[in-house]
């Protein structure tokens, strides 16, 4: 395989899975998949941490983050003992 096929294929992937957060988080259904508000909401995140709060949302954005992939971690180790 190519230099190139195996970047535009992990470049695939990356893509493939940041979209699954948009949908992990809910955003596509509560957005009735509306494309302007799901950008909209991001270019507003992307303003957020380009300004002087951006490292203070920075730190709360990843706590809740990591705190929610634990809690689905957990939450499928105890399926999985069930």
């Amino acid at each position: 395989m190519r230099t190139w096929q195996v970047e535009r294929r992990k470049r695939t992937r990356h893509l493939i899975e940041l979209g699954g957060l948009v949908v992990k988080a809910g955003i596509v259904e509560l957005s009735n998949d509306d494309r302007a508000i799901i950008y909209g909401a991001m270019l507003w995140i992307a303003a957020k941490l380009q300004s002087h709060e951006g490292e203070h949302a920075r730190s709360l954005w990843a706590a809740e983050g990591r705190q929610a992939f634990d809690a689905e971690r957990d939450k499928m180790r105890m399926g999985w003992r069930t």
